[in-house]
């Protein structure tokens, strides 16, 4: 019996190097739902991590009441997340959804129709295009939905409206997976496949907590350290993750030290000669600055910088200089923190040294966070432009232009995109005075919380917010918009590696609710967006349409989907981009020929300098002469902007647990998910807790400059003077607002981005932590993950402590505990359908 809360990475089946990953399938059904109930399965794919697991939708009498992997499908192999089974269809099957539209009237939210609502946008819109000109129009949307509808919002605000006010989420959490990929290969694009799980002989986790992060993914891992040629491992992180427990080496480097580390480790690979030069010489540019930089960052150095042991940079180095395959996976421990995209950039130095790029088991994955985060920035809804063009070369933007039918001028490309941290200024200071949010939520997941409530209630903003639920920014919304889930649309998305899936339309959203695609497209017909013939801007009946189109705009570049069609994706497995006539079953892996999109033509950017973010520009680009070659960017470790100091002596950093995704919209309101991770907490080092006085479960406060919190904490394996909180908790279970007592971990986080890739550096703060009052029980933190308390203290099993009430609110019964000696398996069923095997997990349906 393996209950998925308890364990959440279920059964091991180890396999050998080179040898295929074994199928395990994965089921969970409703309460009382057994197979031979379901009327229908229904193709799709999980949305709750960036991994892009496939799926099929059990269907029964107009509604989804169960989800199982899909076994033929060579990402996950059958595999399923906690999350996917418990918060899939249960996430959107919940009596919160929005049915119908809301507009503002006399300061409160009103039911009303469509045409009111879309009516109100669209006469805001018209105003302030005749009186303001584009530029008063902001758009910030998701790693949530499909590649179809981001593409109409990217044609929209390009060649509709000519803003260039749009980004996504993706900012906040994979933007440096993308400008680390253009600054050293010219391009956007994983090089890597999660195959190269299956070759290598030595995997490195940069910043990457895969076991909370993509659980299927490391259920991967786990089965090749079970079998019999283990690949030794190292992790990168400030806190005892599960990673670091099945680590050969840990690195428990300093919040904001990545560099260091990173300069010492090609330090030691240079010195001792573990590169390959013939490579080198021919399919790259940089080495004797890169050769410059890092002289000085011998592992003493480093070690000194980064609080770790000079024995063990030395024996990551060797690892990585003398094993034959590795594999390097990087997620936000580097992204959100210091110098995102200089460190980011030299994982990729290391691969490019050694020669580790295009064969099995050699492979980087600038890992992203969020489902459909990749299709963001393809189709250029996050500002860049769509299809992997430059901005910066005027042939890109006409081309475009051709495609669209539009005039050039129209397409914003006289400076850079502006990035979600820009927007909100501009909404600050009022030059944005329409901000249309779409499946994201602000309220909880930017930084500086504090302030960014306050540009999202400034009455002068008019605020467009389409999501499935009230969340905490819909509440302050002038108008909001009910939008259809996953399972109640169709549409395409691409994980992580490149794998295109479809998601076919299981059933109807509940009420009035549409797609997302349904309400752009209708916002753009109501607003009279044409080509220069005079013909609809977008013309699509349906997303198919709009993926066609989608096809033509990819023909040539390097996210070409030409040999891609919804009839191909349905049936088998998803198919990895390029695909074309040149490689019509797709492509596992890039750069294996040693060829680069580096040509000053084809290339998505011309660089930046990693320090100061400047340009490079056209001119210094085309004089380097790349020709095809991947360039060694270089940069210097700084420290940090803000350090602990006198008022604020410990350093604060955020991220995730496996039981939540993002600020809990869709996973909060899964009854297994919330008993397993009900309310926020902060961690804290054993030595630290003895020196504040601090006890598990006690109750602290925890300031930075901008603002504090008030949390349990729980006693864990934390690098000394840190302090850990995880970023999914809001407010919207409890009235929307902190009303005194803050909880959500971005109430303390500073505005302060990269300056390449312009991601929010949410792991690097000071803080001051002070006991407030004594522990009514343990914290609410798992104790199956990075959160477990510490090994010298006494895990026990709490009473739900405080969140009884609620859980009873949401879900109708008070909830069971929530550790795993004590949970009770009941109606779910999970089923190993393969192997044969059958277990029950925690018990529970769907909560419509």
């Amino acid at each position: 019996m393996v209950d998925r809360i308890a364990d959440i990475w279920g059964t091991r089946t180890p396999y050998a190097r080179d040898a295929l990953w074994p199928v395990r399938v994965d089921q969970a059904l409703a309460e009382g739902v057994t197979e031979a109930d379901v009327d229908h399965w229904v193709q799709s794919a999980c949305v709750l991590c960036s991994n892009g697991c496939a799926c099929d939708i059990a269907v029964k009498d107009g509604a989804m009441v169960g989800i199982r992997g899909r076994a033929q499908d060579l990402v996950n192999h059958g595999r399923l997340g906690p999350k996917g089974l418990f918060a899939s269809w249960q996430g959107v099957s919940h009596r919160d959804r929005l049915t119908r539209p809301l507009v503002r009237e006399n300061g409160e939210l009103v039911e009303c129709d469509w045409d009111t609502a879309m009516n109100r946008i669209v006469d805001r819109s018209r105003q302030l295009l005749r009186e303001r000109g584009p530029l008063s129009h902001g758009f910030y949307t998701s790693g949530q939905l499909f590649l179809e509808e981001y593409y109409a919002l990217a044609i929209i605000g390009k060649a509709g409206i000519g803003t260039p006010h749009m980004d996504g989420n993706t900012r906040l959490c994979t933007a440096t997976a993308a400008a680390a990929m253009k600054e050293s290969f010219g391009s956007d694009g994983q090089p890597g496949s999660y195959t190269d799980i299956d070759s290598c002989d030595a995997m490195f986790l940069y910043g990457h907590n895969m076991a909370e992060t993509q659980t299927v993914l490391w259920a991967r891992v786990l089965d090749r350290i079970a079998g019999p040629d283990r690949p030794e491992v190292v992790c990168v992180d400030p806190r005892e993750t599960e990673v670091a427990r099945h680590a050969d080496i840990h690195l428990a480097v300093r919040p904001g030290t990545n560099m260091a580390l990173m300069n010492a480790l090609i330090h030691e690979v240079l010195a001792n000669g573990w590169i390959d030069e013939e490579y080198v010489q021919a399919h790259t540019m940089g080495l004797e600055q890169l050769k410059a930089t890092v002289e000085r960052w011998t592992p003493e150095r480093a070690a000194e910088t980064c609080d770790v042991r000079a024995a063990d940079i030395r024996a990551a180095a060797r690892i990585f200089g003398t094993s034959d395959r590795v594999l390097s996976t990087v997620l936000q421990g580097f992204y959100q923190s210091a110098q995102a995209t200089a460190a980011s950039c030299q994982v990729n130095n290391l691969h490019l040294l050694r020669g580790m790029l295009g064969r099995p088991g050699c492979g980087i994955l600038q890992m992203n966070g969020q489902p459909t985060a990749q299709n963001n920035r393809e189709c250029g809804a996050d500002g860049d432009l769509s299809a992997f063009r430059n901005w910066e070369n005027p042939d890109h933007v006409e081309e475009l232009a051709r495609l669209w039918d539009v005039d050039s001028l129209t397409i914003p490309h006289w400076a850079p995109p502006t990035h979600a941290m820009q927007i909100f200024r501009y909404a600050e200071q009022g030059s944005i005075e329409l901000l249309w949010i779409s499946a994201t939520n602000p309220a909880v997941s930017m930084p500086d919380l504090p302030r960014i409530r306050k540009i999202l209630a400034k009455p002068e903003l008019f605020l467009v917010v389409q999501d499935l639920y009230l969340t905490e920014t819909a509440q302050v919304a002038d108008v909001v918009l009910p939008a259809a889930g996953w399972g109640e649309k169709t549409g395409t998305f691409t994980n992580v590696n490149r794998t295109v899936h479809l998601s076919d339309k299981a059933v109807d959203p509940p009420g009035e609710a549409r797609s997302d695609l349904d309400i752009f497209l209708d916002y753009s017909r109501r607003m009279g967006f044409t080509t220069l013939h005079g013909t609809p801007l977008l013309d699509w009946a349906g997303p198919e349409d709009g993926f066609e189109a989608w096809k033509e705009c990819t023909r040539g570049r390097p996210c070409d989907y030409t040999g891609i069609s919804y009839e191909r994706l349905r049936g088998g497995s998803g198919i990895p981009w390029p695909c074309n006539e040149e490689h019509p079953d797709g492509t596992v892996r890039l750069y294996g020929d040693g060829v680069f999109p580096t040509d000053p033509d084809y290339c998505e950017t011309y660089g930046h300098d990693l320090l100061t973010g400047a340009t490079t520009g056209p001119e210094a680009f085309r004089a380097s002469a790349p020709g095809g070659r991947a360039i060694l960017k270089a940069a210097d470790y700084s420290p940090p902007h803000e350090e602990p100091d006198d008022e604020y002596p410990m350093r604060y950093t955020t991220g995730r647990t496996a039981y939540h995704f993002h600020t809990r919209t869709k996973t909060g309101r899964s009854r297994q998910l919330v008993h397993a991770a009900p309310s926020a907490w902060v961690e804290l080092n054993p030595v630290d807790a003895e020196r504040l006085g601090v006890g598990e479960g006690d109750i602290v406060r925890v300031t930075s400059r901008r603002g504090r919190i008030e949390v349990p904490a729980r006693i864990c394996d934390i690098r000394p003077n840190t302090v850990f909180a995880p970023f999914h908790y809001g407010y919207w279970d409890h009235g929307g607002s902190p009303d005194g007592h803050p909880t959500a971990a971005n109430e303390l986080t500073l505005t302060e981005w990269d300056p390449v890739s312009k991601q929010p550096v949410f792991k690097n703060a000071a803080v001051k932590v002070e006991k407030i009052a004594e522990a009514t029980g343990t914290a609410p933190a798992p104790t199956t993950t990075a959160s477990r308390p510490t090994k010298g203290g006494k895990a026990v099993t709490p009473t739900v402590g405080g969140r009884e009430a609620e859980a009873t609110e949401l879900f109708g019964t008070a909830p069971p505990p929530r550790f795993p000696d004590a949970i009770n398996p009941g109606a779910y069923e999970l089923a190993s359908v393969r192997s044969g095997r059958r277990s029950l997990g925690e018990g529970g349906g769907s909560e419509s």
